[in-house]
């Protein structure tokens, strides 16, 4: 018998070693106001209600390619390095600059117009094209009328009363690059009629993925948005023109949550840029398991913009070194009015969502432990007495 009790004893004080899957709820709550270390910032510890919900959905940043990027410049109003010109000079006579080589019309006094036809100019590196006569032009950055108009004052004087058109032939270095979950990727070519978002898309043979499990990232020189591609579809605002060497990335469900603890599952779940929800995620993971979870005690940790904390332009919450307020929001299931703020309570990239195991789950793991030394000694016991 004292062999048992002092196994009892011992099961006693190690208690505290049960296996758990994480903290308990009551060290979560008590997280905030442990901190000591003046170089950890504290925790904040919010409990999710109606109020709580429209405030962290209020403080989503907008993502909208219109007002992040805006429509690009249509191609061939403007000239790039590598683009292709032809340049046609019109003279009246005597077309003695550039020789005659075509009857085009008839001029203001009858006389019959000449034209000549100037071998294709390729625009350097430097941005420049060379135009006999005219010397060197700088044509990149610039529509064709402004370098027809430049190379018509530069002939003045030169040619008789010259008339100049420019205009863009080839494309040689105005295109979009599409890849991603798209059907094959690609580098589409840019033409005055001005290509969007869809084009670009339609023209690499659509998505793989489902319209609603897409995300379209468009990249402009250090600028990055990113949109549901079901957004893009339904505003047509939202379909850009797009601009040379523009990256078009097409996602299927970029982010992701992770759940631990006593959850239906254990597992980082993929969702999609349209948004989830904390009912969402939580029918996603198959509720909580009846027979271990603590109802009241679903966590949910994330970091925060800071620009959420602060009241009247001050912050009253403490910071990561990169700017982020850690915060644990929690849930109280049991709370009939937390399954409305559940639908409405958005989940984040990489939130982490843990379930706490019940008072209950922990005592039954503690009387099994109990039992696993207690009958070996019982049953040693009766076999000795008989």
């Amino acid at each position: 018998m004292s062999a048992m009790l002092a196994g009892i004893a011992l099961q006693l004080g190690a208690c505290a070693a049960l296996p758990a899957a994480g903290p308990k709820s009551g060290r979560i709550n008590a997280l905030a106001d442990e901190q000591t270390d003046p170089s950890v910032p504290p925790v904040q510890v919010v409990d999710v209600n109606a109020t709580v919900a429209a405030r962290v959905k209020a403080a989503e940043p907008p993502q909208s390619f219109a007002v992040s990027l805006g429509d690009a410049v249509p191609y061939g109003s403007v000239v790039g390095r590598g683009d292709v010109l032809a340049i046609q000079v019109w003279e009246a006579p005597p077309a003695v600059l550039f020789g005659a080589s075509s009857a085009l019309g008839l001029g203001t006094e009858g006389a019959q117009v000449q034209s000549a036809g100037l071998p294709e100019q390729l625009v350097n590196q430097d941005g420049t094209i060379s135009m006999p006569f005219a010397g060197t032009v700088q044509a990149a950055g610039r529509t064709p009328e402004a370098i027809a108009r430049d190379i018509r004052r530069r002939l003045t004087g030169k040619a008789h009363d010259p008339q100049v058109i420019v205009r863009i032939v080839r494309n040689a270095t105005a295109n979009v690059t599409v890849v991603g979950e798209v059907a094959t990727s690609m580098r589409m070519p840019l033409t005055p009629r001005g290509e969007r978002l869809l084009d670009a898309l339609a023209s690499a043979g659509g998505t793989r993925q489902p319209v609603g499990k897409t995300t379209i990232q468009v990249t402009r020189g250090s600028t990055v948005a990113a949109m549901a591609l079901s957004d893009v579809v339904s505003d047509p605002r939202e379909n850009i023109r797009l601009a040379a060497d523009d990256i078009v990335t097409a996602l299927f469900q970029p982010y992701s949550f992770t759940v631990l603890g006593a959850a239906g599952r254990n597992e980082e779940v993929p969702f999609e840029r349209t948004g989830l929800v904390l009912s969402q995620a939580l029918g996603r993971i198959g509720g909580l398991q009846d027979q271990q979870a603590n109802a009241r005690g679903v966590f949910i940790f994330r970091f925060e913009d800071a620009q959420l904390f602060r009241r009247d332009g001050q912050l009253t919450a403490g910071t990561t070194p990169d700017g982020k307020v850690p915060v644990i929001y929690r849930v109280d299931m049991k709370d009939p009015m937390t399954l409305f703020a559940a639908q409405s309570f958005p989940i984040r990239d990489k939130d982490v969502i843990y379930v706490t195991n019940a008072p209950l789950a922990d005592f039954q793991k503690f009387l099994r432990a109990v039992s696993q030394v207690v009958y070996p000694i019982v049953a040693v016991q009766n076999a000795t007495n008989f």
